[in-house]
């Protein structure tokens, strides 16, 4: 049964803007790691297992800043909160693009975690305060777009400055980006503050254990911890399996990355009107099968005709993508009003864990013998996917059946969500 749609406001198109710019920096800093991925092992003389640590550093350090924090989330203004660990996440991104040594570099991507892996957490719960659960799929479909931003802009041009000037260009240009970005939000993103008026514990450490001990909660967490876990597994050898494997040059590679950053730029905002119109975890769960379907066929791959990766590969984010907004909108709604900062830091500290972790094993899953050697197990990886891939249907269901009842508590017209 489609649901109401209900539009947005001047004020609330605003908010979307600036916490779309906000993430697209965000998840570039993440993101260009992996494209990055076969000249920083070739530059440094890295092997996959140590990449997949500098990946991981990042990801472990945000999961642990997210925890640490949880307890205080609910307690500042919104606004001042995401200004703190913004800026804190631009100085890191600047010492990353100022690192020569691969023990600076981790050191630097550590920074950057604890800083930039709460960015997330404190926009979902900008997003839950100011935006009704029938507005978060749209809501989520044009946040999340930065991913794909993020590929069709920041990735081709991160690659580009990386074969002139060395890989620590990108990170500058990030950093640089996101300085203009921060003038914009505090000009422009007014104070959040309801929240802190209907606050309960006393105690930081009392409002996180409060949080974690509640049953929903911990579903919702689980069900994070294991989307991550299959969505990263992949990303960090994406490059080098592509340029190694598939053979395709490094100029191929960037135009790999744009089409497919384009393509997540029409995707997006479709899966975040359906998810708004039709069931959010019905197409999550349809998404999650396709795209099951595309990492057994991709990792298996050997030499491939370029257009054939670049099908593939939109196929691929097609599943990926339209995963992603559908649980984020239902996850979104678990928490009531007073939880909402620590459950989106403790969420999104599984999510940032559960990468690294992801990252790690496929570290230790996937073999290269030298720095241009095709990549071995990487098909491991597709099937492992699958598998974590079945279990996260189900705890998903799981959450969409208890929003469904908070729904319809609220609103008995509600039918499913």
């Amino acid at each position: 049964m489609k649901q109401e749609v209900i539009p947005f406001t001047g004020y609330q198109k605003v908010v979307i803007f600036l916490l779309a710019v906000t993430q697209f920096t965000v998840i570039l800093d993440f993101m260009v790691m992996s494209p990055l991925g076969d000249i920083l092992m070739k530059s440094m003389s890295l092997q996959p297992k140590a990449f997949g640590f500098a990946v991981s550093a990042y990801a472990f350090s945000a999961g642990i800043s997210g925890l640490l924090t949880a307890g205080f989330a609910d307690r500042f203004d919104r606004k001042k909160l995401l200004m703190f660990f913004y800026f804190g996440f631009i100085a890191g991104t600047f010492f990353c693009g100022l690192a020569h040594t691969y023990a600076e570099l981790v050191a630097a991507r550590i920074i950057t975690g604890l800083f930039g892996g709460v960015i997330g957490s404190i926009s979902m719960a900008i997003i839950t305060d100011l935006f009704s659960l029938q507005q978060r799929g749209r809501v989520m479909g044009f946040v999340q777009m930065g991913f794909g931003a993020s590929q069709v802009l920041g990735v081709p041009i991160g690659l580009y400055l990386a074969s002139f000037w060395g890989w620590e260009a990108p990170f500058l240009m990030v950093a640089s980006l996101a300085v203009l970005i921060a003038i914009l939000i505090l000009i422009q993103l007014k104070p959040i503050t309801a929240h802190l008026a209907i606050q309960k514990d006393k105690s930081a450490v009392l409002h996180l254990w409060h949080t974690i001990k509640k049953r929903k909660h911990r579903i919702g967490f689980t069900s994070t911890a294991l989307l991550s876990i299959g969505g990263f597994m992949m990303m960090p050898f994406g490059s080098a399996f592509a340029i190694n494997n598939l053979k395709i040059s490094n100029d191929q590679l960037v135009m790999l990355f744009t089409i497919s950053g384009l393509s997540s730029l029409v995707i997006m905002p479709i899966v975040g009107r359906l998810s708004d119109k039709i069931s959010k975890f019905k197409i999550f769960a349809f998404a999650t099968i396709w795209m099951m379907g595309m990492c057994v066929l991709y990792t298996n791959l050997s030499v491939t005709p370029f257009w054939i990766v670049v099908i593939l590969n939109i196929l691929m984010m097609m599943g990926v993508m339209s995963r992603m907004i559908p649980s984020s909108a239902l996850t979104s709604a678990i928490p009531e009003m007073e939880d909402r900062g620590a459950f989106m830091s403790i969420n999104a500290s599984l999510q940032q864990i559960a990468g690294g972790v992801a990252a790690a094993i496929a570290g230790m899953i996937v073999v290269q013998k030298t720095t241009s050697s095709p990549l071995e197990n990487y098909n491991i990886v597709g099937y492992v996917i699958v598998i974590i891939s079945m279990i996260s249907i189900f705890l998903l269901s799981r959450v969409s059946k208890m929003v469904t009842e908070k729904a319809v508590k609220s609103n008995p017209t509600v039918v499913e969500l």
